[in-house]
């Protein structure tokens, strides 16, 4: 296995989660999707839904091979 490099969503190393594990697979960055939403409308003074068309059109839409980042919606159970 060749070793991956986990590249980053410039820009929000804020909301960024950690380093996520996989079995046979080189470390990616792990974001949280929530902080990321916030941001951009700050920023960008978008409304909820544009920010939200723009994180998966623009973010989640954006493969750029095996070190893309990974999204967490956060959750309570």
């Amino acid at each position: 296995m060749r070793e991956q490099e986990a590249l980053t969503a410039d820009g929000f190393d804020d909301c960024s989660l950690g380093l996520v594990e996989r079995f046979g697979m080189s470390p990616i960055y792990c974001y949280d999707k929530t902080k990321m939403i916030k941001k951009i409308i700050e920023q960008d003074g978008m409304t909820i839904e544009e920010a939200n068309e723009h994180f998966d059109f623009n973010i989640v839409g954006s493969w750029v091979g095996e070190g893309t980042p990974c999204f967490l919606t956060p959750t309570s159970i």
